[in-house]
Protein backbone atom coordinates (compact mmCIF):
# COMPACT_ATOMS: atom_id res chain seq x y z
CA UNK A 1 0.00 0.00 0.00
CA UNK A 2 1.08 2.98 -0.98
CA UNK A 3 1.49 6.15 1.53
CA UNK A 4 0.39 10.07 0.38
CA UNK A 5 3.20 12.77 0.24
CA UNK A 6 1.55 15.86 0.61
CA UNK A 7 3.25 18.89 -1.57
CA UNK A 8 2.61 21.92 0.16
CA UNK A 9 3.64 24.76 -2.38
CA UNK A 10 5.40 28.09 -1.01
CA UNK A 11 5.92 29.74 -4.35
CA UNK A 12 3.31 32.52 -3.77
CA UNK A 13 5.31 32.96 -0.39
CA UNK A 14 8.45 32.13 0.21
CA UNK A 15 9.57 32.30 -3.36
CA UNK A 16 7.53 35.77 -4.02
CA UNK A 17 9.47 37.12 -0.96
CA UNK A 18 12.63 36.73 -3.03
CA UNK A 19 13.80 40.50 -3.85
CA UNK A 20 12.40 41.22 -7.66
CA UNK A 21 10.21 38.42 -8.07
CA UNK A 22 7.02 39.85 -6.42
CA UNK A 23 4.16 39.51 -7.53
CA UNK A 24 0.31 41.14 -7.93
CA UNK A 25 -2.63 39.46 -6.88
CA UNK A 26 -4.10 39.32 -10.56
CA UNK A 27 -0.45 37.27 -10.78
CA UNK A 28 -1.06 34.89 -7.84
CA UNK A 29 -4.03 34.35 -8.89
CA UNK A 30 -2.54 32.68 -12.22
CA UNK A 31 -0.24 30.99 -10.71
CA UNK A 32 -2.56 29.30 -7.58
CA UNK A 33 -4.48 28.54 -10.47
CA UNK A 34 -1.70 26.56 -12.46
CA UNK A 35 -0.31 24.78 -8.88
CA UNK A 36 -3.99 23.87 -8.92
CA UNK A 37 -3.93 22.03 -12.32
CA UNK A 38 -0.72 20.72 -10.91
CA UNK A 39 -2.27 18.86 -8.28
CA UNK A 40 -0.31 20.35 -5.49
CA UNK A 41 -2.32 19.88 -1.77
CA UNK A 42 -1.26 22.79 -0.29
CA UNK A 43 -0.80 26.30 -1.09
CA UNK A 44 1.10 28.49 1.06
CA UNK A 45 -0.87 31.85 -0.16
CA UNK A 46 0.98 34.72 1.64
CA UNK A 47 1.93 36.15 4.77
CA UNK A 48 -1.74 38.03 5.39
CA UNK A 49 -0.21 40.54 8.17
CA UNK A 50 3.05 42.01 6.46
CA UNK A 51 1.22 43.83 3.96
CA UNK A 52 -2.10 44.45 2.64
CA UNK A 53 -1.18 43.29 -0.89
CA UNK A 54 -0.67 40.21 0.79
CA UNK A 55 -3.85 39.81 2.90
CA UNK A 56 -6.03 40.70 -0.18
CA UNK A 57 -4.22 38.02 -2.35
CA UNK A 58 -4.73 35.64 0.48
CA UNK A 59 -8.74 36.52 0.43
CA UNK A 60 -8.78 36.27 -3.59
CA UNK A 61 -6.50 32.87 -4.07
CA UNK A 62 -9.19 31.50 -1.46
CA UNK A 63 -12.02 32.13 -3.64
CA UNK A 64 -10.13 31.68 -7.31
CA UNK A 65 -9.18 27.82 -6.21
CA UNK A 66 -11.11 24.84 -4.56
CA UNK A 67 -9.62 21.64 -4.36
CA UNK A 68 -6.05 22.34 -2.51
CA UNK A 69 -5.85 23.94 1.09
CA UNK A 70 -4.91 26.98 1.12
CA UNK A 71 -2.11 28.19 4.32
CA UNK A 72 -1.57 31.62 5.38
CA UNK A 73 2.25 32.35 7.14
CA UNK A 74 2.28 33.73 10.69
CA UNK A 75 4.90 34.49 13.58
CA UNK A 76 3.55 33.95 17.06
CA UNK A 77 1.95 36.78 17.75
CA UNK A 78 -1.36 36.96 18.54
CA UNK A 79 -2.26 39.53 15.93
CA UNK A 80 -0.84 38.22 13.07
CA UNK A 81 -3.13 35.07 13.39
CA UNK A 82 -6.17 36.84 13.65
CA UNK A 83 -5.46 38.60 10.05
CA UNK A 84 -4.57 35.41 8.71
CA UNK A 85 -7.81 34.32 9.85
CA UNK A 86 -9.52 36.63 8.64
CA UNK A 87 -8.17 35.88 4.96
CA UNK A 88 -8.87 32.83 5.06
CA UNK A 89 -12.13 33.56 5.99
CA UNK A 90 -13.33 32.08 2.30
CA UNK A 91 -10.88 29.48 1.71
CA UNK A 92 -12.88 26.03 1.92
CA UNK A 93 -10.17 24.37 3.57
CA UNK A 94 -7.98 26.72 5.64
CA UNK A 95 -4.78 26.30 7.44
CA UNK A 96 -2.62 28.84 9.68
CA UNK A 97 0.86 28.50 9.25
CA UNK A 98 2.74 29.63 12.82
CA UNK A 99 5.98 29.31 14.50
CA UNK A 100 9.31 30.69 16.30
CA UNK A 101 12.43 30.03 16.45
CA UNK A 102 14.53 27.01 18.54
CA UNK A 103 17.66 27.07 17.37
CA UNK A 104 20.19 28.89 19.84
CA UNK A 105 20.84 32.07 17.24
CA UNK A 106 16.98 32.38 17.71
CA UNK A 107 16.50 31.95 20.92
CA UNK A 108 19.39 33.61 22.32
CA UNK A 109 20.17 36.11 19.51
CA UNK A 110 17.33 37.02 17.64
CA UNK A 111 14.75 36.67 19.98
CA UNK A 112 16.74 37.70 23.36
CA UNK A 113 14.40 34.39 25.18
CA UNK A 114 14.85 31.70 26.72
CA UNK A 115 13.81 27.43 25.88
CA UNK A 116 11.37 27.74 28.03
CA UNK A 117 9.84 30.85 27.22
CA UNK A 118 9.57 29.76 23.35
CA UNK A 119 7.59 26.33 24.35
CA UNK A 120 5.37 28.79 26.04
CA UNK A 121 4.95 30.81 23.27
CA UNK A 122 4.81 28.52 20.39
CA UNK A 123 1.95 26.43 22.66
CA UNK A 124 0.02 29.46 23.28
CA UNK A 125 0.11 30.25 19.45
CA UNK A 126 -0.92 26.77 17.75
CA UNK A 127 -3.66 27.14 20.51
CA UNK A 128 -4.98 30.52 19.74
CA UNK A 129 -4.73 29.38 16.18
CA UNK A 130 -6.86 26.36 16.75
CA UNK A 131 -9.62 28.74 17.92
CA UNK A 132 -10.07 29.89 14.06
CA UNK A 133 -8.97 26.57 12.11
CA UNK A 134 -8.62 23.22 12.55
CA UNK A 135 -6.04 22.83 10.32
CA UNK A 136 -2.59 24.29 12.51
CA UNK A 137 0.56 23.91 10.98
CA UNK A 138 3.67 24.93 13.25
CA UNK A 139 7.22 25.80 11.81
CA UNK A 140 10.13 24.94 14.34
CA UNK A 141 12.42 28.03 12.67
CA UNK A 142 16.27 26.90 12.30
CA UNK A 143 15.26 23.63 12.89
CA UNK A 144 18.29 22.26 11.28
CA UNK A 145 20.89 24.09 14.15
CA UNK A 146 18.76 22.88 16.87
CA UNK A 147 19.87 20.23 19.10
CA UNK A 148 17.24 16.84 18.92
CA UNK A 149 16.74 16.85 22.84
CA UNK A 150 15.14 19.92 22.98
CA UNK A 151 13.37 20.14 19.31
CA UNK A 152 11.63 17.13 20.89
CA UNK A 153 10.15 19.23 23.44
CA UNK A 154 9.26 21.58 21.41
CA UNK A 155 7.14 19.29 18.78
CA UNK A 156 5.53 17.45 21.70
CA UNK A 157 4.20 20.49 22.90
CA UNK A 158 2.85 21.92 20.45
CA UNK A 159 1.24 18.88 18.84
CA UNK A 160 0.00 18.55 22.33
CA UNK A 161 -1.63 21.89 21.96
CA UNK A 162 -3.20 20.84 18.86
CA UNK A 163 -0.69 21.10 15.62
CA UNK A 164 -2.01 19.05 12.95
CA UNK A 165 1.48 19.46 11.16
CA UNK A 166 4.79 20.29 12.67
CA UNK A 167 7.20 21.55 10.04
CA UNK A 168 10.98 21.10 10.65
CA UNK A 169 13.23 23.75 8.78
CA UNK A 170 16.77 23.47 7.48
CA UNK A 171 16.19 27.11 7.25
CA UNK A 172 19.67 27.84 6.68
CA UNK A 173 20.09 24.65 4.44
CA UNK A 174 23.15 23.75 6.98
CA UNK A 175 22.23 19.85 7.52
CA UNK A 176 23.98 17.05 5.19
CA UNK A 177 21.56 14.76 4.36
CA UNK A 178 22.07 12.18 6.40
CA UNK A 179 22.05 14.87 9.40
CA UNK A 180 18.83 15.97 8.47
CA UNK A 181 17.22 12.22 7.78
CA UNK A 182 18.43 11.45 11.25
CA UNK A 183 16.98 14.67 12.21
CA UNK A 184 13.51 13.31 11.82
CA UNK A 185 13.83 9.99 12.35
CA UNK A 186 14.68 11.24 16.27
CA UNK A 187 11.66 12.99 16.05
CA UNK A 188 9.84 9.71 14.93
CA UNK A 189 11.29 7.81 17.75
CA UNK A 190 11.26 10.24 20.49
CA UNK A 191 8.26 12.60 20.33
CA UNK A 192 5.36 10.04 22.03
CA UNK A 193 2.47 11.88 20.19
CA UNK A 194 4.08 12.52 17.05
CA UNK A 195 1.38 9.71 15.47
CA UNK A 196 -0.88 12.60 15.56
CA UNK A 197 0.91 15.00 13.31
CA UNK A 198 2.21 15.23 10.20
CA UNK A 199 5.86 15.88 9.91
CA UNK A 200 6.82 18.14 7.30
CA UNK A 201 10.27 19.21 5.81
CA UNK A 202 11.02 22.72 4.58
CA UNK A 203 14.83 23.22 2.84
CA UNK A 204 16.48 25.85 1.82
CA UNK A 205 19.48 25.57 -0.84
CA UNK A 206 22.53 27.40 0.30
CA UNK A 207 24.61 24.32 0.07
CA UNK A 208 22.89 22.43 -2.91
CA UNK A 209 21.50 19.82 -0.38
CA UNK A 210 17.58 20.60 -0.50
CA UNK A 211 16.55 18.44 -2.58
CA UNK A 212 18.97 15.60 -1.60
CA UNK A 213 17.90 16.76 2.71
CA UNK A 214 13.68 16.42 1.55
CA UNK A 215 14.22 13.02 0.02
CA UNK A 216 16.09 11.86 3.14
CA UNK A 217 13.43 13.19 5.23
CA UNK A 218 10.86 11.45 3.58
CA UNK A 219 12.86 7.98 3.75
CA UNK A 220 13.00 8.52 7.70
CA UNK A 221 9.25 9.65 8.21
CA UNK A 222 8.16 12.91 6.92
CA UNK A 223 4.93 12.71 4.75
CA UNK A 224 4.92 16.80 3.68
CA UNK A 225 7.12 18.69 1.63
CA UNK A 226 7.57 22.14 1.29
CA UNK A 227 8.79 23.09 -2.09
CA UNK A 228 8.70 26.10 -4.66
CA UNK A 229 8.32 25.93 -8.75
CA UNK A 230 11.85 26.01 -9.74
CA UNK A 231 13.48 26.38 -6.30
CA UNK A 232 12.78 29.74 -5.90
CA UNK A 233 13.12 31.27 -2.56
CA UNK A 234 15.27 33.15 0.08
CA UNK A 235 19.19 33.49 -0.80
CA UNK A 236 20.11 30.16 -2.59
CA UNK A 237 16.45 29.40 -3.30
CA UNK A 238 14.04 26.44 -1.49
CA UNK A 239 13.72 22.56 -2.56
CA UNK A 240 12.72 22.53 -6.16
CA UNK A 241 8.90 20.85 -6.34
CA UNK A 242 9.99 19.28 -9.77
CA UNK A 243 12.88 17.36 -8.37
CA UNK A 244 11.41 16.43 -5.38
CA UNK A 245 8.38 14.58 -7.54
CA UNK A 246 10.48 13.52 -10.69
CA UNK A 247 13.14 11.61 -7.72
CA UNK A 248 10.28 9.59 -6.11
CA UNK A 249 8.46 9.05 -9.38
CA UNK A 250 11.78 7.51 -11.04
CA UNK A 251 12.29 5.30 -7.82
CA UNK A 252 9.36 3.42 -7.93
CA UNK A 253 10.91 1.62 -4.76
CA UNK A 254 9.90 4.40 -2.40
CA UNK A 255 6.00 3.75 -3.19
CA UNK A 256 4.93 6.85 -2.64
CA UNK A 257 1.91 8.50 -3.93
CA UNK A 258 2.40 12.15 -4.51
CA UNK A 259 -1.08 13.33 -6.57
CA UNK A 260 0.62 15.10 -8.89
CA UNK A 261 0.39 15.63 -12.78
CA UNK A 262 3.40 15.61 -13.70
CA UNK A 263 2.95 16.65 -17.55
CA UNK A 264 1.71 20.17 -16.03
CA UNK A 265 5.97 20.16 -14.79
CA UNK A 266 6.72 22.44 -17.64
CA UNK A 267 3.99 24.92 -18.06
CA UNK A 268 4.25 25.41 -14.40
CA UNK A 269 7.72 26.52 -14.42
CA UNK A 270 7.16 28.36 -17.56
CA UNK A 271 4.45 30.41 -16.00
CA UNK A 272 6.23 30.73 -12.65
CA UNK A 273 9.68 31.90 -14.84
CA UNK A 274 7.92 34.52 -16.55
CA UNK A 275 5.85 36.16 -13.94
CA UNK A 276 8.74 36.34 -11.51
CA UNK A 277 11.20 38.14 -14.79
CA UNK A 278 13.56 34.93 -13.30
CA UNK A 279 15.08 32.70 -16.54
CA UNK A 280 15.71 29.07 -15.58
CA UNK A 281 19.80 28.56 -15.88
CA UNK A 282 19.85 25.52 -18.93
CA UNK A 283 21.11 22.99 -16.95
CA UNK A 284 18.06 22.89 -14.17
CA UNK A 285 17.19 19.14 -13.29
CA UNK A 286 13.97 18.63 -15.10
CA UNK A 287 12.87 22.30 -16.37
CA UNK A 288 16.00 23.26 -18.06
CA UNK A 289 16.39 23.53 -21.28
CA UNK A 290 18.88 21.23 -21.58
CA UNK A 291 17.48 18.66 -18.82
CA UNK A 292 16.39 16.34 -22.42
CA UNK A 293 18.77 17.62 -24.96
CA UNK A 294 21.86 15.92 -25.97
CA UNK A 295 25.06 17.54 -28.23
CA UNK A 296 27.45 14.71 -27.67
CA UNK A 297 27.80 12.43 -30.52
CA UNK A 298 27.94 9.21 -28.32
CA UNK A 299 25.29 10.84 -26.13
CA UNK A 300 23.01 11.50 -29.61
CA UNK A 301 24.21 7.74 -31.27
CA UNK A 302 22.80 6.43 -27.95
CA UNK A 303 19.49 7.81 -27.39
CA UNK A 304 18.44 7.81 -31.42
CA UNK A 305 18.83 3.86 -31.06
CA UNK A 306 17.05 3.90 -27.68
CA UNK A 307 16.08 7.01 -25.25
CA UNK A 308 16.49 5.09 -21.48
CA UNK A 309 20.58 4.61 -22.62
CA UNK A 310 20.92 8.38 -21.20
CA UNK A 311 17.37 9.14 -20.16
CA UNK A 312 15.92 8.24 -16.87
CA UNK A 313 12.44 10.16 -17.47
CA UNK A 314 10.57 10.69 -20.79
CA UNK A 315 10.39 14.18 -22.11
CA UNK A 316 6.56 13.72 -22.27
CA UNK A 317 6.33 12.91 -18.24
CA UNK A 318 6.79 16.23 -17.25
CA UNK A 319 5.58 18.32 -20.52
CA UNK A 320 8.24 18.28 -23.05
CA UNK A 321 7.53 17.66 -26.47
CA UNK A 322 10.26 15.10 -27.01
CA UNK A 323 13.86 14.94 -26.31
CA UNK A 324 16.15 17.49 -28.35
CA UNK A 325 19.32 16.26 -30.39
CA UNK A 326 21.44 19.29 -30.62
CA UNK A 327 23.93 19.70 -33.33
CA UNK A 328 26.61 21.21 -32.26
CA UNK A 329 30.66 20.10 -33.43
CA UNK A 330 30.39 17.43 -31.47
CA UNK A 331 27.87 15.96 -33.06
CA UNK A 332 28.10 12.78 -34.90
CA UNK A 333 26.32 11.79 -38.53
CA UNK A 334 23.81 10.15 -37.28
CA UNK A 335 22.23 12.72 -35.11
CA UNK A 336 22.92 15.12 -38.69
CA UNK A 337 20.58 12.08 -40.74
CA UNK A 338 18.54 11.92 -37.93
CA UNK A 339 17.49 15.82 -38.21
CA UNK A 340 18.12 15.81 -42.07
CA UNK A 341 15.28 13.54 -42.24
CA UNK A 342 12.88 15.58 -40.47
CA UNK A 343 13.10 17.89 -43.09
CA UNK A 344 12.51 14.99 -45.72
CA UNK A 345 15.82 14.98 -46.70
CA UNK A 346 18.06 11.53 -47.02
CA UNK A 347 21.88 11.72 -47.76
CA UNK A 348 23.52 9.01 -48.03
CA UNK A 349 27.62 7.76 -48.65
CA UNK A 350 29.58 10.16 -49.97
CA UNK A 351 26.36 12.85 -50.10
CA UNK A 352 26.49 12.64 -46.71
CA UNK A 353 30.10 12.75 -45.83
CA UNK A 354 30.35 16.01 -48.02
CA UNK A 355 27.41 17.42 -46.31
CA UNK A 356 28.73 16.19 -42.79
CA UNK A 357 32.19 17.99 -43.48
CA UNK A 358 30.32 21.26 -44.58
CA UNK A 359 28.30 21.23 -41.55
CA UNK A 360 31.45 20.75 -39.06
CA UNK A 361 32.67 23.85 -40.64
CA UNK A 362 29.65 25.59 -40.02
CA UNK A 363 29.27 24.46 -36.32
CA UNK A 364 32.85 25.75 -35.48
CA UNK A 365 31.75 29.03 -36.31
CA UNK A 366 28.06 28.59 -34.76
CA UNK A 367 27.54 28.07 -31.33
CA UNK A 368 23.68 26.68 -32.50
CA UNK A 369 22.66 25.27 -35.68
CA UNK A 370 18.85 25.81 -36.18
CA UNK A 371 16.88 23.78 -38.61
CA UNK A 372 16.85 26.59 -40.99
CA UNK A 373 20.36 26.52 -41.07
CA UNK A 374 20.44 22.95 -42.61
CA UNK A 375 18.22 23.27 -45.13
CA UNK A 376 20.14 26.11 -46.47
CA UNK A 377 23.23 23.50 -46.20
CA UNK A 378 21.28 20.98 -47.70
CA UNK A 379 20.08 23.10 -50.41
CA UNK A 380 23.48 24.19 -50.89
CA UNK A 381 25.23 21.19 -51.12
CA UNK A 382 22.73 20.09 -53.81
CA UNK A 383 23.48 23.32 -55.81
CA UNK A 384 26.92 22.78 -55.73
CA UNK A 385 26.50 19.21 -57.16
CA UNK A 386 25.46 20.79 -60.49
CA UNK A 387 27.28 23.83 -60.12
CA UNK A 388 30.36 24.42 -62.60
CA UNK A 389 32.01 26.75 -61.37
CA UNK A 390 33.46 25.99 -57.56
CA UNK A 391 34.78 28.10 -54.97
CA UNK A 392 38.43 26.88 -53.92
CA UNK A 393 39.56 29.60 -51.86
CA UNK A 394 39.28 33.53 -51.29
CA UNK A 395 41.53 35.67 -49.71
CA UNK A 396 40.38 39.74 -48.66
CA UNK A 397 41.97 43.20 -47.93
CA UNK A 398 40.18 45.98 -47.33
CA UNK A 399 40.04 48.91 -44.71
CA UNK A 400 39.68 52.83 -44.46
CA UNK A 401 43.33 53.58 -45.46
CA UNK A 402 43.16 50.24 -47.59
CA UNK A 403 42.18 49.21 -51.63
CA UNK A 404 39.43 46.88 -51.35
CA UNK A 405 41.21 44.04 -53.07
CA UNK A 406 40.12 40.38 -53.65
CA UNK A 407 42.03 36.95 -54.60
CA UNK A 408 39.51 34.07 -55.83
CA UNK A 409 40.94 30.76 -56.67
CA UNK A 410 37.97 28.65 -58.59
CA UNK A 411 37.82 25.20 -59.78
CA UNK A 412 36.04 24.65 -63.79
CA UNK A 413 36.29 21.53 -65.88
CA UNK A 414 38.99 20.31 -63.85
CA UNK A 415 41.51 23.10 -64.16
CA UNK A 416 42.21 25.88 -60.99
CA UNK A 417 42.14 29.48 -61.98
CA UNK A 418 43.12 32.39 -59.93
CA UNK A 419 42.70 36.29 -60.50
CA UNK A 420 43.14 39.27 -58.09
CA UNK A 421 40.74 42.59 -58.54
CA UNK A 422 39.89 45.95 -56.66
CA UNK A 423 36.56 46.87 -56.17
CA UNK A 424 34.43 49.61 -54.25
CA UNK A 425 34.67 46.69 -51.47
CA UNK A 426 35.50 43.53 -50.69
CA UNK A 427 32.71 42.00 -52.55
CA UNK A 428 32.82 44.18 -55.26
CA UNK A 429 36.47 43.06 -55.70
CA UNK A 430 35.82 39.41 -55.12
CA UNK A 431 32.81 39.49 -58.23
CA UNK A 432 35.17 41.97 -60.67
CA UNK A 433 37.87 38.38 -59.24
CA UNK A 434 35.10 36.05 -61.08
CA UNK A 435 34.69 37.95 -64.09
CA UNK A 436 38.26 38.41 -64.97
CA UNK A 437 38.36 34.50 -64.21
CA UNK A 438 34.70 33.47 -66.15
CA UNK A 439 35.16 35.91 -69.17
CA UNK A 440 31.46 36.59 -68.69
CA UNK A 441 30.17 40.29 -69.03
CA UNK A 442 27.55 40.29 -66.09
CA UNK A 443 26.01 42.73 -64.37
CA UNK A 444 24.71 42.35 -60.66
CA UNK A 445 20.78 43.59 -60.83
CA UNK A 446 20.13 42.89 -57.03
CA UNK A 447 22.53 41.95 -54.35
CA UNK A 448 20.65 41.19 -50.93
CA UNK A 449 22.04 39.61 -47.88
CA UNK A 450 19.21 38.19 -44.73
CA UNK A 451 20.35 37.09 -41.46
CA UNK A 452 18.65 33.45 -40.81
CA UNK A 453 18.82 33.33 -37.27
CA UNK A 454 20.02 35.69 -34.76
CA UNK A 455 23.18 36.89 -32.91
CA UNK A 456 27.14 37.80 -34.12
CA UNK A 457 27.39 34.28 -35.16
CA UNK A 458 24.50 33.96 -37.77
CA UNK A 459 24.14 32.00 -41.01
CA UNK A 460 24.11 34.68 -43.22
CA UNK A 461 21.77 33.83 -46.95
CA UNK A 462 22.76 36.06 -49.65
CA UNK A 463 20.73 36.04 -52.69
CA UNK A 464 22.28 37.63 -56.21
CA UNK A 465 20.55 38.15 -59.49
CA UNK A 466 22.67 39.09 -62.63
CA UNK A 467 21.75 40.16 -65.94
CA UNK A 468 23.74 38.30 -69.12
CA UNK A 469 22.95 39.09 -72.55
CA UNK A 470 19.27 40.21 -71.44
CA UNK A 471 18.76 37.35 -69.65
CA UNK A 472 18.34 37.14 -65.55
CA UNK A 473 20.11 34.79 -63.67
CA UNK A 474 20.12 34.17 -59.83
CA UNK A 475 22.47 32.63 -57.16
CA UNK A 476 22.18 31.79 -53.86
CA UNK A 477 24.42 31.42 -50.72
CA UNK A 478 24.91 30.98 -47.02
CA UNK A 479 27.71 31.45 -44.70
CA UNK A 480 28.12 32.92 -41.17
CA UNK A 481 30.79 34.81 -43.79
CA UNK A 482 29.05 37.13 -45.50
CA UNK A 483 31.76 37.80 -48.38
CA UNK A 484 32.07 33.98 -48.52
CA UNK A 485 28.65 33.46 -48.93
CA UNK A 486 28.26 36.36 -51.43
CA UNK A 487 30.80 34.59 -53.58
CA UNK A 488 29.24 31.72 -53.95
CA UNK A 489 25.85 32.91 -54.80
CA UNK A 490 27.64 34.88 -57.67
CA UNK A 491 29.11 31.75 -58.97
CA UNK A 492 25.95 29.96 -58.46
CA UNK A 493 24.27 32.23 -60.78
CA UNK A 494 27.32 32.65 -63.10
CA UNK A 495 27.04 28.80 -63.16
CA UNK A 496 23.40 28.97 -65.07
CA UNK A 497 24.50 30.75 -67.44
CA UNK A 498 24.81 28.21 -70.34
Amino acid sequence: MTEKIYIFDTTLRDAEQVPGCQLNTIEKIEVARQLEKLGVDIIEAGFPVSSPGDFNSVVEISKAVTNPTICALTRAVKKDIEVAAEALKFAQRGRIHTGIGTSDYHIYEKLNSTPEEIIRQAVEAVKYARRFVEDVEFYAEDAGRTAEEYLARVIEAVIQAGATVVNIPDTTGYCLPNEYGAKIAYLKNHVPNIDKAIISTHCHNDLGMATANTIAAIQNGARQVEVTINGLGERAGNTALEEVVMAISCHKNLNFDLGINTRQIIASSQLVSSLMRVPVQPNKAIVGRNAFAHSSGIHQDGVLKSRETYEIIAPEEVGVDQSSIILTARSGRAALKHHLKEIGYTPEGEELDILYQKFLELADKKKDITTRDLEVLAGMEKSRKNRSLKLEALQVVCGSTTLPTATVQVSFGGDIFTETASGNGPVDAAFNAIKSITKRRVHVEEYLVQAITRGSDDLGKVHVQISHKGKMYHGFAANTDIISASVESFLDAISKIS
